[in-house]
C-alpha cells in the first residue's frame, strides 16, 4: 500500500488562485498523453502520479477525451485513486473538461448543456469520484449560447459534482463574458486554462493575461514546453522515439526547423548560466512575476516530474535574463 512522503508539502510552492481560497502548487501534472494508452504499464502510470503527489503536486489535470482512447486517463486515474490515493483524496485537486469531440451524434461535443454535464457524469464515473474540484468548459462554442454554457457549469456546482469552475481556449473578451454571467449566477469563474510559453506568447499579446487580472481569474498554462520543443530532446537533432519523429499531430519534425534549433540553443546557454535545464528555464519563466498560477507539465516517467520539479529552485530572473531571452526568441 502507498504511503505519502511525510515532507511532501516542504518545497512546492502553493499559490492562490485568482481571488479564491484554492491554492494550486506552482507545477500541476497534466495526464494528456501518458494515461491511458495500452502500451504503458498501470505500474508506470501509477509511479509517475506517486512520485508527483510525493513531491508536492497536488493537481492532476485531466479531460474527458484524454488518452488514447478517449476517457483513458480518467479510467486510468480512477485505478490510481482507488489503489493508492484513497486516504488523500482531500489533499488532491482533480480536474477535468469537456468540449471536444467524445462521443458521435450531435450531443457528443462542444458547450450544450446536454453535453457537459452528461460528459461529467461519464467522468465522475471513470474516476470513481463523486465530484471533481474544477470543471472546465474546454473550448468555446459558437453556436451554443454562452449563457447556456456557462449556465451548464454552475449546475455542475449546485448539483454537488464540481467545487470550481473554468474555462480554457476562450479569448480574453469571451473570458470577461464568461465572468459576467457566471458571477451573476453566482458561482465565480475561478480559472482559465490557455496555452503559454517562450514560443507561443499569445495569452500576453492578445490581452487574456491582462483580463484575467482586471478579474481576479486564476491561469492554469498548458504545453508551457511546447510538446518537448522546450527541452535538451532536440538540440542535436530529431531522436528516432520522439514525438517529433512520430506521426502525432501535435509536432512533426517539419516544425523542427534550423532557425528553432538555433534559438533553443542559445537558450539552453542561458538555463545553463541558471543552473538549470532548458525545460526547468521554460517552466521558471511561465510562471515567473506570479501572474500564472500553475504550469501543467505530463510525465513519461518520474524522472520527468523531479526534473521539472526542480525548476521551482529558481524561478526569479532578472532584467538582463529577461531581455537575453526576449532577443533570442524574436530575433
Amino acid at each position: 500500500m502507498y504511503t505519502a512522503h511525510p515532507d511532501r508539502y516542504a518545497d512546492m510552492p502553493y499559490r492562490r488562485t485568482g481571488r479564491s481560497g484554492l491554492k494550486l502548487p506552482a507545477l500541476s501534472l497534466g495526464l494528456w498523453h501518458n494515461f491511458g494508452p495500452a502500451d504503458r504499464s498501470v505500474e508506470h502510470q501509477r509511479a509517475i502520479l506517486r512520485r508527483a503527489f510525493d513531491l508536492g503536486v497536488t493537481h492532476f489535470d485531466l479531460a474527458n477525451n484524454y488518452g488514447p482512447p478517449p476517457g483513458a486517463a480518467e479510467s486510468a486515474l480512477g485505478e490510481a485513486l482507488k489503489a493508492d490515493f484513497a486516504p488523500y483524496r482531500d489533499e488532491l485537486v482533480i480536474s477535468t473538461k469537456a468540449g471536444y469531440l467524445m462521443w458521435p451524434g450531435p450531443y457528443g461535443e462542444w458547450g450544450s448543456r446536454k453535453y457537459l454535464l452528461s460528459s461529467l457524469d461519464q467522468s465522475l464515473k471513470r474516476m470513481g469520484l463523486d465530484y471533481v474540484d474544477i470543471f472546465y468548459s474546454h473550448r468555446p462554442d459558437p453556436d451554443t449560447p454562452l449563457e447556456e454554457t456557462m449556465g451548464a457549469l454552475h449546475s455542475a456546482v449546485q448539483q454537488g459534482k464540481a467545487l470550481y469552475v473554468g474555462v480554457s481556449n476562450y479569448s480574453a473578451e469571451q473570458t470577461r463574458e464568461a465572468a459576467r454571467i457566471l458571477g451573476e449566477l453566482g458561482t465565480p469563474l475561478l480559472i482559465h486554462q490557455p496555452r503559454y510559453s517562450m514560443l507561443d506568447r499569445r495569452p500576453e499579446d492578445e490581452g487574456l493575461l491582462d483580463a484575467l487580472d482586471e478579474l481576479q481569474v486564476g491561469s492554469i498554462v498548458f504545453s508551457p514546453l511546447e510538446q518537448g520543443v522546450l527541452t535538451a530532446r532536440y538540440l542535436d537533432g530529431i531522436p528516432e522515439d520522439s514525438r517529433a519523429a512520430s506521426d502525432s499531430p501535435f509536432l512533426n519534425s517539419d516544425a523542427l526547423t534550423e532557425d528553432l534549433v538555433a534559438k533553443l540553443r542559445a537558450l539552453d546557454d542561458i538555463a545553463k548560466s541558471r543552473g538549470q535545464s532548458l525545460a526547468q528555464l521554460a517552466l521558471a519563466w511561465v510562471l515567473r512575476g506570479g501572474r500564472v498560477t500553475s504550469a501543467l507539465v505530463g510525465a513519461s516517467s518520474a524522472r520527468q516530474i523531479e526534473d521539472s520539479v526542480a525548476a521551482i529552485g529558481n524561478l526569479d530572473f532578472d532584467a538582463e535574463e529577461l531581455a537575453r531571452i526576449d532577443a533570442v526568441i524574436k530575433g
